[in-house]
């Protein structure tokens, strides 16, 4: 492994450990909480947010799974409804995002999935005031195009994040919040496709990305 691939695996597992560190540490207090705790209202209170916050650990590090590694065990297709179940868990009950679901294959390739739960991860981000999600994936005889967009007011979009979608961010600007979008160049680039994107008015931003079938 070279120091380069050393040093983006270094990224990569910061921006997990960013991600993770807020249900794991809504664990560890909710642990310390039923600990000292002896009304039963409040142990009760406890108790839901321990369950809520392993949900949402375990809902992250299923997506993670599937969007930053190598997805072992599927062969070479993953199930979509896993992908659908990863984005629904990732979105969860309270970001107030409506998920649209327009993938009709049982199966994709795993860069192809990988690719759209990165896509999505980056929609779903943008998505800070909630909105609507669109998911698509359409099969053509020489390649996969993935469509999505994403609606919602005051959407943010991270423009060196989509520098990074695109490979137009330097190499030395790389940082643990572009890691997983460079990522998702790299894939799509060795797939024989790309990542494009473009706003839709200013409340909406439509992202995509083509791979060789």
């Amino acid at each position: 492994m070279t120091v380069e691939r050393v040093e983006f695996a270094s990224l990569l597992c910061s921006r997990l450990c960013h991600d993770l560190l807020s249900p794991v540490g809504a664990l560890n207090n909710g642990i310390e909480l039923l600990a000292d705790e002896s009304d039963p209202e409040m142990r009760k209170r406890c108790l839901e947010l321990l369950e809520q916050s392993a949900r949402t650990t375990a809902d992250k590090l299923k997506y993670f799974r599937l969007a930053f590694g190598s997805a072992g065990g599927f062969g070479e297709a993953i199930p979509t409804a896993d992908a659908h179940a990863a984005i629904s868990g990732m979105i969860g009950e309270t970001r107030k995002i409506e998920l649209g679901w327009l993938v009709h294959d049982d199966a994709l390739p795993k860069a192809v999935i990988r690719v759209m739960l990165n896509l999505a991860l980056v929609a779903i981000d943008a998505l800070v005031r909630g909105g609507r999600l669109d998911i698509g994936v359409e099969r053509h005889d020489d390649d996969v195009e993935i469509v999505i967009r994403a609606e919602g007011a005051r959407l943010a979009v991270d423009d060196s994040i989509i520098a990074a979608l695109e490979g137009n961010l330097p190499e030395g600007d790389l940082a643990a919040r572009t890691a997983p979008a460079w990522m998702t160049h790299v894939i799509a680039q060795a797939g024989g496709g790309r990542v494009v994107s473009s706003r839709d008015g200013a409340d909406a931003i439509l992202l995509g990305a083509t791979l060789k079938a």
